[in-house]
């Protein structure tokens, strides 16, 4: 037998071409600093982290373009495990949970955990129960996989309506998201930014399907972390002279908390099931910030930790991520390394979070003497903070802070340059981008291949797969952007929708579908549908007040739901073929061939075969 060597699955030149991108992107930032001190209008730096990186993005996405279905749909299987985890690690997050992140640890505080505990635990899950396991198998979509591991074509149409509503939710969520941190960028109206961004994004990924998205989005995410850690650090050595923000914070908390409490800041108790992260827009301090269960109940941070970590683990627009690594083993250390850049950057918002608390008790402090500080002021010229400003003395209910501004404000109030919040800006702005390739990519592979195609098995052309999912990338983007224009909503409860949504209808499905052979495709399907629909009622039921749940953690009751549907039919109609045994079998056999690439072959054997001589 033959062995390949490494060198030839993976380009050895990546880790140069990344490098260059993030010299560039380093020399954008000291040019815009350097001329910010020579007086260029604010304006025009402002175009410059607006306009610059995403041309940049454009040119990569569209230089690795691609007819081959292989690099189309799975980056030619190809993308090493630390790129791919840096991928997974920024689409997951998102502008979403870094910016509105950001805002929730500084207005929760240690509630705030339930995001950082269920993120972290939905990548172990995914590395542990289903990451490894989806690669060998090697469909290029959720849906494609249960159809195929099922020999059913109702389920994967099915499975193809239900997962493109989460992934839509997403995906208003990110542009949405951008156009709030792009409009600190450029002055335009809210509607044209997201248009901008999702045109962006299309032209991106269009071209090179997932190969595009994965090296545009590795570019990006390489943005978001250079902007976030690069301003941390650079704050974290100007307050602590440690220049490790994720650890340096924490000596900071126990006088924080005794002087919060002295200013005001009184102990509050919620009710178990309450679950009640910081709303869009602004809002003042109310509680101490390492007090537990202020915010969020003790049964409501776990619903919530479970919601999001099912949610985070059975992503249809994150799982199949794991089918572009060069084999089992490298989609299980993508995994780990998914976990740690997923926990450098929250670790690194939750020290953010600190650090403007100090500044914010700093502000409101009864013994504090002489005016109000300038970044206050500045902060209000940009809509960050709004306060009295007339007042010598403010308390924190005077002061209220935009949930979605609170990473933005740290640079000035530390009296760093601008240049550092246009870095941050730029940073966010990417990250939004990551998430919206990510569902744009899948979902259109989705609508291309599981709903097109979904009533044969018959493989089209591989030219003819291609253009069709091409067309759909247009199509999610335009449906996006108007669904983002006209039904705007506060960007992380879109996020958490989603995840409950996913790990109801999902999660259960796709655990069973690996774990336990009497699992039927009835029993699938009626997972689905009943996992989707008692998620979706009990989201709509919260929302009118009907059920007293945040709407946020309602979702994520339709898992048991799914669970006994699935369970029950498959016990009371057992049907399993040989052939279908054999699917799970080798599903559980880490090495051999990639069981959907197998099963292609045969079909176009069979087709072939089919075919009269011309």
């Amino acid at each position: 037998m033959a062995f390949s060597t490494r060198a030839r699955l993976v380009n050895p030149r990546l880790g140069i071409y990344f490098s260059i991108f993030a010299a560039l992107f380093t020399a954008l930032f000291l040019l815009v600093l350097t001329f910010e001190q020579l007086d260029v209008s604010e304006a025009t730096l402002r175009l410059l982290f607006f306009a610059v990186p995403i041309a940049i993005y454009a040119i990569i996405g569209i230089s690795v373009s691609s007819n081959d279905t292989l690099n189309y749909f799975a980056a030619g299987r190809r993308v090493p495990a630390a790129y791919t985890g840096l991928l997974l690690a920024t689409s997951a997050l998102g502008a979403t949970l870094v910016v509105a992140g950001t805002g929730a640890f500084f207005f929760a505080g240690f509630d705030a955990l339930v995001i950082m505990l269920g993120t972290l635990t939905g990548f172990v899950v995914m590395a542990i129960a289903l990451a490894p396991f989806y690669r060998k198998f090697g469909a290029y979509t959720v849906p494609s996989y249960l159809g195929r591991r099922f020999d059913s074509r109702p389920l994967r149409i099915a499975a193809a309506g239900f997962v493109a509503v989460p992934m839509l939710l997403v995906l208003a969520a990110e542009l949405r998201m951008g156009a709030v941190v792009a409009g600190h960028l450029i002055n335009a109206n809210p509607n044209l930014i997201i248009l901008m961004l999702a045109l962006s994004v299309a032209i991106t990924t269009v071209g090179g399907g997932k190969r595009s998205f994965t090296w545009a989005g590795v570019a990006q995410s390489l943005a978001l972390f250079l902007a976030l850690l690069s301003v941390a650090t650079a704050v974290s050595v100007m307050i602590t002279s440690l220049p490790v923000p994720q650890l340096a914070n924490g000596p900071m908390v126990r006088n924080l908390v005794r002087n919060e409490v002295s200013e005001g800041l009184q102990l509050v108790a919620a009710w178990p099931m309450a679950f009640e992260l910081p709303g869009e827009g602004f809002a003042a301090l109310t509680k101490p910030y390492t007090q537990p269960f202020g915010a969020i109940g003790p049964l409501g941070f776990a619903l919530g930790t479970f919601a999001i970590a099912t949610g985070i683990a059975a992503a249809p627009w994150l799982l199949p991520r794991v089918a572009a690594c060069p084999s089992v083993y490298e989609a299980r250390k993508a995994l780990g390394w998914t976990t740690v850049f997923a926990g450098l950057a929250l670790l690194t918002i939750s020290s953010v979070a600190v650090f403007m608390r100090d500044f914010a008790l700093e502000t409101v402090m009864s013994d504090r003497l002489g005016p109000l500080p300038k970044w206050l002021f500045d902060a209000a010229a940009s809509h960050f903070v709004t306060f009295d400003q007339t007042a010598s003395r403010i308390g924190f209910s005077a002061l209220q802070f935009d949930r979605d501004a609170v990473l933005f404000v740290l640079p000035g109030a530390t009296g760093l340059p601008h240049a550092f919040t246009f870095l941050l800006l730029a940073g966010a702005l990417a990250g939004a981008l990551v998430t919206a390739g990510a569902t744009i990519a899948s979902l259109s592979a989705v609508l291309g291949e599981d709903v097109v195609q979904g009533m044969s098995w018959e493989p089209a052309a591989p030219h003819a797969r291609v253009w069709m999912s091409r067309i759909f990338v247009g199509v999610v983007a335009l449906c996006g952007a108007a669904l983002t224009i006209v039904a705007p909503t506060d960007p992380l409860r879109l996020v958490l929708w989603a995840l409950s949504i996913t790990g109801a209808s999902m999660f259960p499905v796709l655990i069973l579908s690996v774990w336990w052979k009497r699992l039927t495709a009835n029993g699938a399907l009626a997972g689905v549908i009943a996992g989707f629909v008692a998620a979706a009622l009990a989201i709509l039921l919260s929302e009118s007040g009907a059920i007293g749940v945040a709407t946020p953690i309602t979702g994520i009751l339709g898992l048991p739901v799914s669970l006994a549907a699935a369970i029950g039919l498959s016990i009371l109609r057992p049907e399993m073929s040989r052939h279908l045994l054999e699917i799970v079998r080798d599903i559980r056999v880490p090495g051999g061939e990639i069981i959907y690439d197998r099963e292609m072959k045969r079909l176009q054997v069979r087709q072939h075969g089919r075919t009269p001589p011309t």
